[in-house]
């Protein structure tokens, strides 16, 4: 089903078409009257004799671009080449009784020219089938011109929008980093293990740190990335979270090496991961864990993140997961899922994507 944008753009090319047929039915007019200017035919009367004949096309391009879409012939099949070729062979008689009533009534080149609709319509059935047949084959390309033109344009939209996206998830993730609070809280986590000797995690908080804001500088512009350094990068900061909160969170990722292939859209697990740290885990005192997993089913790859705590009643997506929603929508166009709901005694974020890899 074609987009709003793309019928009403059509709409407006046919409702302008009259200006095209008119100016054919000039070029036309004054072709003939030129080529007989010496019958003494008056000019006015030919020039609207040939704008009329041609502009009774405007009422059937409808009728042709229906049956182009209905049958189309990208690719060619033999019933829509069959339905297509009855079409023009029906269309071009009607066309032709048009032409002859025209002939009839307004007798351009001659007072004493045809006077019967019958023969009229007859002699132009018979010379003038190639040029309709040839008109309606015109209107048939020209419609998958302008549909071509809009897929165009649709994947230039869709494409302006992704990046836009992308680059929205890109700062996001990089706020997520910087934003006074968290960076005040891993410092204060560095300086405490610091303080007490622990060496050791205060170095692995900064490592982790460092590995989260390179990995959003360096896929910049990148779409899809292996699902592998998805969860390379998701598991740094879930150790940074298990060291800021060391008897409160533990995780687990359970993901097979053979899903680990998988083509995911680049940040796309960080920002459901903070989602789950900070409303799942962070406002309460109990321990909770984060669980990560992702199987191919079929054409498919499900990713499941699961986190204790409660989903409030009037929750509110915040930018990372609106943008998580989106850039989905974007990449895929309606072939994935993505639900976010209680489960089990905590929350869980369930996303369905098609198989890809990455070349």
């Amino acid at each position: 089903m074609r987009h709003a944008p793309g019928v009403s753009y059509r709409r407006r090319l046919w409702l302008l078409s009259p200006i095209l047929w008119t100016a054919v039915g000039l070029v036309c007019g004054v072709q003939i009257f030129i080529s007989m200017i010496d019958h003494g035919h008056q000019l006015w009367r030919v020039l609207l004799y040939q704008v009329l004949i041609w502009n009774g096309w405007f009422v059937l391009v409808p009728v042709v671009g229906y049956l182009a879409r209905r049958f189309a012939l990208v690719p060619p099949t033999w019933r829509a080449v069959a339905v297509h070729a009855l079409s023009a062979f029906v269309i071009a008689p009607i066309h032709s009784v048009w032409w002859a009533m025209l002939l009839v009534a307004m007798r351009p080149y001659d007072a004493m020219g045809v006077r019967y609709l019958d023969s009229a319509f007859v002699s132009i059935a018979r010379s003038g089938l190639p040029l309709q047949l040839c008109v309606y084959a015109g209107i048939v390309a020209a419609h998958y011109a302008i549909d071509y033109y809009d897929k165009y344009r649709d994947r230039e939209r869709a494409a302006a929008r992704l990046e836009v996206s992308l680059s929205e998830a890109r700062l996001h993730a990089l706020e997520l980093q910087i934003q006074p609070h968290f960076l005040f809280n891993t410092l204060n986590s560095i300086s405490a293990l610091v303080r007490t000797a622990r060496h050791t995690e205060a170095v692995a908080m900064i490592a982790g740190l460092s590995d989260l804001l390179r990995y959003s500088l360096d896929h910049a512009g990148e779409q899809r990335v292996a699902l592998a350094q998805e969860l390379v990068v998701t598991e740094r900061y879930l150790e940074i979270e298990r060291l800021r909160f060391p008897d409160r969170v533990s995780f687990e990722i359970d993901v097979p090496a053979a899903v680990r292939r998988a083509a995911v859209p680049a940040l796309l697990l960080q920002p459901l991961v903070e989602n789950a740290i900070r409303h799942g885990i962070a406002p309460f005192a109990a321990p909770g864990r984060v669980t990560i997993r992702a199987q191919r089913d079929g054409e498919l790859l499900r990713i499941e993140l699961f986190n204790t705590g409660r989903l409030a009643a009037d929750h509110q997506p915040g930018v990372g997961l609106r943008n998580t929603v989106d850039r989905l929508g974007h990449l895929y166009r309606g072939a994935h899922a993505f639900e976010l709901r209680a489960h089990d005694g905590g929350v869980l974020a369930s996303l369905a994507v098609p198989w890809s890899e990455v070349g």
